[in-house]
């Protein structure tokens, strides 16, 4: 129980900060898909930089997690097609609904219910690539 209310709280304060960036804002979206503002690529650029550092950091040291678990890291097979057509999908389906599945939730919790709709089709796409994984190249 411990373990699910430690997850829980990491979450709302992601959330909060989500929320209190404008990184859930559909407007700051927007201005980033027009190239009419730096602070959404701001916050992007800022994680992807601070997550190759934690991710080397984690990967030199062998940290354990909290609870003493060796954490490992796999490494990805190498392919282009695949991830620029999987990014493409995910990128324009982040264009269209203004906002990508952690933020999602964020507008949820922060009461914009119209969000339900993307959310609703989010999940039918995740149960859909499950039917159909086995048929797909990966």
């Amino acid at each position: 129980m411990k373990k699910y209310l430690t997850y829980l709280s990491i979450g709302i304060l992601i959330g909060i900060t989500l929320f209190k960036s404008e990184a859930a804002s559909w407007f700051r979206i927007y201005e980033m898909f027009k190239f009419q503002s730096f602070h959404m690529y701001g916050i992007i650029g800022s994680a992807l930089f601070l997550g190759i550092i934690f991710i080397q950091i984690i990967k030199r040291k062998n940290l354990k997690s909290f609870y003493k678990e060796a954490i490992i890291i796999p490494a990805k097979e190498k392919g282009f097609y695949r991830y620029f057509i999987g990014g493409s999908i995910f990128g324009l389906g982040w264009a269209l609904a203004g906002a990508c599945p952690g933020p999602m939730y964020v507008l949820l919790g922060a009461g914009f219910f119209n969000i339900l709709v993307v959310t609703a089709f989010a999940l039918l796409g995740t149960y859909l690539y499950g039917v159909f994984k086995n048929k797909l190249p990966h």
